[in-house]
């Protein structure tokens, strides 16, 4: 929600009237097809799309009984503002194929380094190096809808027809929904540290989002744990039965 309300908070306060942002996420990693050709990121695509699925920031308020003024960065400027200095938002992706891939290897040419082994919860090397706490944002979104960042990745990677179905599937199964023992190779206890959290607690959280209905369970409707104390999908092939 940050990455597309602070921009355009800040475009009004500066006078700013034109923000490019690379890849349109929802065209990227999949989308309605009545959206695909859109290239303007205004109010409707943010509720629609950027973050809160529906949901506005006036619900956080009313339903969760977050502060309002804690929410300021995340809420969007009036139409008057915006038309005030006219701002205007455009993705990239929408005018050059946009390609992680592609983007990587051009990056790479320009100095930049990657991390040297696929990263943890991923298949690619060279995503995500800049906050260890992904990681666990990535394990979340796995327990609760039970694909995570290397299904994304990999769906990309097939669209694309980089690899066929039976090697994404491969991959899926030995990298995504890990527990996430470390991220960067920085262990789980460091990293939670800086929220204030144990590992205890951390697990108490991930047990009260889990969908169930997801994973192998015991007799007793205990899930089930492999050697790395990772879930194990009923289905990974997300077929119906």
């Amino acid at each position: 929600m940050g990455i597309f309300t602070i921009p355009v908070r800040a475009a009004v306060q500066f006078g700013v009237s034109l923000i490019v942002w690379g890849e349109n996420s929802q065209n990227e990693y999949g989308g309605p097809a009545s959206a695909s050709k859109n290239n303007v990121l205004n109010r409707q695509w943010l509720e629609e799309f950027g973050g809160l699925l529906g949901l506005r920031v006036a619900d956080l308020t009313e339903s969760y009984g977050i502060r309002e003024a804690d929410l300021i960065p995340y809420s969007y400027p009036t139409d008057d503002e915006l038309a005030a200095v006219g701002v205007t938002g455009l993705f990239l992706g929408y005018y050059f194929p946009w390609d992680g891939f592609t983007n990587y290897f051009l990056s790479q040419a320009h100095g930049f380094k990657s991390f040297g082994k696929v990263i943890e919860g991923s298949v690619v090397d060279y995503e995500n190096l800049d906050n260890h706490q992904t990681g666990i944002h990535d394990y979340l979104k796995f327990l609760k809808f039970g694909f995570g960042r290397a299904t994304d990745l990999v769906s990309i990677a097939l669209r694309r027809e980089r690899i066929t179905r039976n090697q994404g599937l491969e991959l899926i199964k030995l990298h995504d929904g890990k527990y996430p023992w470390t991220y960067l190779g920085k262990p789980l206890d460091q990293i939670l540290n800086r929220i204030d959290l144990t590992i205890e607690e951390f697990d108490a959280i991930c047990e009260r989002f889990t969908n169930k209905d997801l994973f192998l369970k015991d007799k007793e409707g205990q899930l089930l744990r492999d050697s790395t104390n990772s879930l194990i999908k009923v289905n990974y092939e997300n077929l119906e039965e």
